[in-house]
C-alpha cells in the first residue's frame, strides 16, 4: 500500500488515480495526525509526503513528520514532494532519511518511475522473473568486488541513479554497461559520455543539441546525446569535472525528464536512465561548493564504489590470465602459461593506473617476450624498464595520494615534461594526467 500525504485535496486525488490506474493500492491524508496513524497501524511500502501542511512554507513540517515516521518505520522508503524552488529542503529531507524527491507540478511518467525504483529497491515488487545478472568482462572473485556487483544486481532492473565512484582504471564503464546490460532498457540505446571532455560552451549544444542556425558555426540539425539516450541509459562519465553552469541546466533534465533544443523552445520530454562516475570527492566538493548538493543527492540514489586494484590483490592472478588470453587471441598465438612466480611478483605491485596499468604491463611482456612461459624475471625485466619508480610501494604509514604524486613527479621528470609520454607511460590520458596534476599543484613546466 503506498501512503499519499498532502493537504491539498486535488493533488491527492490526483496521484491516487494516478497510482490506482497503475495497479497500486493507495491510501490519501490531509495531514500529519492522519498520516502517523496509517503508519503506526498499517506499515506503508511507500509514503509520497508533502512538506508543508499549512500556509508556512518552510518545510518543517514536512521534516518533523519524516523523522516521526522514520521513528516507526526506519527501512519504509518515503519521497518527498516539493516545489521546484524549495528543492534545498528536499535535499535536507535526504539527509533526514527520505528516499527520494520529486518537485510540483509533477510528471506522470517520472512520478511512477520514481515509485517503482523506491518499491523495487525496498523490495516490495515481488513476483518478477529475473534473468541471471550478465556480468561480462568484469573479472575477479574478491569479497570487495562482490560486494559492488551484489549492489548493482540489485538495482540493474529498476530505473534508479546510480553513481559509481573509484580511482581511474577501476572499471567504471564495465559497471555501468553491466548496470544497462541487466536493466529493462536492455535494448535500448547506452550512451556514453565524458563530461570532462566538453567545454560549458559546448555543454547545451552536445546534450541537448541544436537547430540549424541557433549560433555562428550552426549549420545544420544536432542531435544531442539526451535525445539519442531516450528509452535506454545515459553514461555520464568524469561528472566530478563538471562546471557550475552546466549542473544547473543538466539538474533540470534529470528532475524534469525535459529540455529544450538550443534554437527550439519547445521542450522534448525525454525516457532515460541515468548512470554516472567520477574519480573525485563529491562529498568535499559539495562542502567546497563546487558541486550543486541537489545534483549529488539527485545522481546518487545509488551508490556503488569500486576497490582499487591494490585492494582486491587475490583478483590479479585472474585479471593477468584474462589479459593474457585476450591477447593471444586477438593476435591468434597460441595460449602461453605464466608461472606462480610471476603472478606473485604482479600481486606485489602497487597499480597507481589500477587495471588499466595490469594490461598494460602483461601486453607489452607478451609483445616483446616471444616465449611460451612467462616467469617473474620476464615482468620484473620489463617493469623495471617502464618510467615507474620500481621503489613506490604503499607502506601502511604513507598516504596514497603521496605515493600517486610522486609516482608523477618521477615520469614528468624522465620524459621532461612532454604530457603525451608521461600520460602513456602512467597507462591514463593526458586529461586525467592534467587533472591529477592540478589536484596535487605540480606545475605544467620545469
Amino acid at each position: 500500500m503506498i501512503l499519499v500525504v498532502d493537504d491539498d485535496n486535488a493533488i491527492r486525488l490526483s496521484l491516487k488515480m494516478l497510482l490506482q490506474r497503475a495497479g497500486y493500492e493507495v491510501v490519501s491524508v490531509a495531514g500529519p495526525v492522519e498520516a502517523m496513524d496509517v503508519v503506526r497501524s498499517t506499515a506503508p511500502q511507500l509514503v509520497l509526503l508533502d512538506m508543508n501542511f499549512s500556509r508556512a512554507t518552510s518545510g518543517d513540517e514536512g521534516l518533523t513528520l519524516l523523522k516521526q515516521m522514520k521513528i516507526f518505520r526506519p527501512d519504509m522508503p518515503v519521497i518527498l514532494m516539493t516545489a521546484w524552488g524549495s528543492i534545498p529542503l528536499a535535499v535536507e529531507g535526504i539527509h533526514a532519511g527520505a528516499f527520494d524527491f520529486i518537485t510540483k507540478p509533477w510528471d506522470n511518467r517520472n512520478v511512477l518511475e520514481h515509485v517503482k525504483a523506491a518499491l523495487d529497491i525496498a523490495g516490495h515488487n515481488d513476483g518478477v522473473v529475473t534473468k541471471e545478472f550478465d556480468r561480462s568482462g568484469i573479472i575477479g572473485d574478491s569479497p570487495s568486488l562482490n560486494k559492488v556487483l551484489d549492489t548493482i544486481r540489485r538495482v540493474a532492473r529498476t530505473d534508479a541513479s546510480v553513481l559509481i565512484m573509484g580511482e581511474n582504471g577501476t572499471g567504471k564503464e564495465l559497471i555501468a554497461e553491466a548496470i544497462h546490460r541487466n536493466s529493462l532498457r536492455a535494448g535500448k540505446p547506452f550512451v556514453k559520455v565524458n563530461l570532462g571532455g566538453i567545454s560549458q560552451s559546448l555543454f547545451e549544444s552536445e546534450m541537448f543539441g541544436h537547430k540549424k542556425g541557433a549560433f555562428t558555426g550552426a549549420v545544420a540539425d544536432r542531435t544531442g546525446r539526451f535525445a539519442l539516450a531516450d528509452g535506454g541509459t545515459i553514461f555520464l562519465d568524469e561528472i566530478g569535472d563538471l562546471d557550475l553552469g552546466s549542473q544547473v541546466k543538466l539538474l533540470r533534465v534529470l528532475q524534469e525528464h525535459t529540455f529544450e533544443v538550443l534554437g527550439d523552445s519547445r521542450p522534448r520530454k525525454v525516457d532515460i536512465r541515468v548512470v554516472c562516475a567520477t574519480n573525485a570527492d563529491l562529498n568535499k566538493m559539495v562542502a567546497d561548493r563546487t558541486f550543486r548538493e541537489d545534483l549529488f543527492y539527485r545522481i546518487n540514489l545509488i551508490t556503488a564504489v569500486l576497490p582499487a586494484l591494490r585492494e582486491r590483490p587475490e583478483d590479479i592472478p585472474l585479471l593477468v590470465r584474462h589479459f593474457a588470453d585476450e591477447y593471444c587471441r586477438s593476435c591468434r598465438l597460441p595460449k602461453v602459461e605464466i608461472t606462480s612466480g610471476a603472478m606473485a611478483y604482479l600481486a606485489s605491485l602497487p597499480y597507481p593506473g589500477n587495471i588499466r596499468e595490469l594490461k598494460n604491463i602483461v601486453e607489452r611482456t607478451l609483445i616483446v617476450g616471444g616465449t611460451d612461459v612467462y616467469d617473474r624475471r620476464h615482468f620484473e625485466e620489463l617493469y623495471l624498464q617502464l618510467p615507474h619508480d620500481p621503489a613506490v610501494q604503499l607502506q601502511s604509514s604513507e598516504k596514497l595520494e603521496d605515493v600517486e604524486r610522486r609516482t608523477i613527479m618521477n615520469m614528468l621528470v624522465k620524459h621532461n615534461y612532454n604530457m603525451s609520454r608521461t600520460a602513456a607511460a602512467l597507462g591514463i590520458s593526458r586529461q586525467t594526467l592534467y587533472r591529477r596534476m592540478d589536484k596535487f599543484g605540480i606545475d605544467y613546466e620545469v
